[in-house]
């Protein structure tokens, strides 16, 4: 009997682990739930709702293939090995597919797995890439480093798309047995509604065709938009694994042939897109310190956050008195979901105007974030901080009230997540509801007082440790 171990990977299509699995079978399949892990790294409630659901459409598709899914609750990825490898002899299991996660407690589970095996002789985990388009570590300059701007990163990620990178998507594993019926799954935490988001393949697959056929060509255009629906919607699927960026890119392809070859359209911006998903994860790999919460820039560490707990309260809150902020973060409290330019306009409103550390941000984001994903939002974190690779210069600051006019022109977004508390106020026209109310700090204050907080990182540019 072959073990297929599921993590962040809930698909049967594209997966480099199972197919290697079920070619080897046959196959049974273990999911370990880890409450007090989770906690620690501040999965959000209506996360772990999609991921109860993603589960369940997993289990019922490996029971069509007669593959017994496994669910084992133990609290952290500490008590993991002791647990699999107890499994594994109860059920005379020798070999464990797995695919590769990019974390660092994630990495240290793996290597305490693999030493236990390595220990007893009697079990061996075999790990698979199927998180990124191409292997960490790959991705080189001339000098054999990793880039630390996402241009060139990008570049070369093209050319080896094109050149040698097989982006054909791994079928979906053959049958192992007679079909079963698993039991259905149900994760006993804290959780909200995430049934605005997909969780089976088929459902996913659709939203991205659905994606390509109508939405895509003019992404380049509308996706700045937060009153529009105009983005993929895909970043929960990713987050947990429905689906795969190959996946994605694969059937982009399809409808785009000359993709990789690069002009400024829709399709090769949001490639793009996948391509900065792309990129912090290779950061986070080659450069672990950052997944223990450490600034990539190491100056970073002379900027002296302010760090108000009143402000940050009334940040979190949506009542910080910028029409746009307060709208976007009451969208995050709301749905468990930020338009992406938004997600920049908060983090760079808290980071900057209010001079609070970016990981307070960081973690409340991922507390509530049904596409949370630890290296996208730290790196997203770090970029609007500046304290990042290939960061926002310190000396750009966003201005809120222009980032309102210019992306939500008629206040169409903000009348949406605002409108009880604008009625509050006179009518107000379409110019009027950008302008801030009340607000906790004055922006053209709140930059200079920015400027002169992070001139620190202004010497010589960006560091790393």
């Amino acid at each position: 009997m072959q073990l297929m171990w599921f993590r962040k990977d809930l698909r049967l299509n594209d997966n480099p682990a199972l197919h290697q699995c079920c070619l080897n079978g046959p196959a049974a399949a273990i999911y370990f739930v880890t409450p007090s892990q989770w906690q620690q790294h501040d999965v959000a409630p209506i996360q772990i709702d999609l991921m109860q659901r993603a589960l369940n459409h997993l289990s019922h598709g490996l029971g069509k293939l007669g593959i017994v899914l496994h669910v084992i609750e133990v609290e952290t990825f500490a008590d993991i090995p002791q647990q699999l490898s107890k499994f594994c002899k109860q059920h005379n299991i020798t070999n464990i597919y797995a695919n590769s996660e990019v974390e660092v407690d994630e990495i240290n589970r793996d290597i305490a797995v693999q030493q236990l095996f390595n220990q007893n002789g009697q079990q061996s985990l075999q790990l698979y890439q199927a998180d990124c388009l191409i292997n960490p570590g790959e991705v080189l300059t001339q000098q054999g480093e990793m880039y630390k701007v996402f241009t060139p990163f990008k570049n070369c990620c093209l050319k080896l798309l094109r050149d040698r990178v097989n982006l054909q998507p791994y079928p979906a594993p053959t049958a192992q047995g007679k079909a079963i019926e698993n039991p259905s799954i149900t994760i006993a935490l804290d959780k909200k509604e995430s049934s605005a988001w997909p969780a089976s393949e088929s459902d996913t697959y659709q939203l991205l065709q659905k994606f390509i056929d109508f939405q895509v060509e003019d992404y380049h255009q509308n996706r700045d938009f937060p009153a529009l629906s105009a983005t993929s919607q895909l970043g929960p699927c990713l987050a947990l694994g429905i689906i795969s960026a190959k996946q994605c890119v694969y059937y982009l392809l399809q409808a785009f042939p000359t993709l990789l070859d690069g002009n400024a359209t829709g399709p090769v911006i949001w490639l793009n897109e996948i391509l900065w998903r792309e990129f912090y994860r290779h950061i986070m790999v080659l450069n672990p310190r950052i997944g223990k919460g450490e600034n990539y820039n190491t100056k970073a560490k002379n900027i002296i956050w302010l760090n108000s707990k009143q402000d940050f309260k009334a940040w979190c809150a949506g009542e910080t008195g910028y029409p746009l902020v307060d709208a976007a973060m009451q969208q995050l409290n709301q749905t468990g979901w930020m338009h992406n330019r938004l997600r920049m306009v908060c983090a760079s409103f808290l980071t900057k105007h209010l001079l609070i550390d970016w990981r307070w941000g960081e973690k409340y984001f991922k507390q509530h974030l049904v596409d949370g994903d630890f290296a996208s939002n730290n790196g997203g974190w770090q970029w609007a901080a500046s304290t990042g690779c290939d960061a926002q210069p310190y000396f750009r600051i966003f201005n809120p009230t222009l980032q309102s006019q210019r992306f939500d022109p008629n206040g169409k977004f903000i009348r949406i997540y605002l409108n009880n508390r604008l009625q509050q106020r006179q009518a107000l026209n379409d110019k009027q509801i950008h302008q801030p109310f009340e607000a906790i700090v004055e922006h053209k204050f709140a930059r200079q007082r920015a400027l002169l907080s992070f001139s620190v990182l202004k010497a010589t540019g960006q560091q790393e440790g």
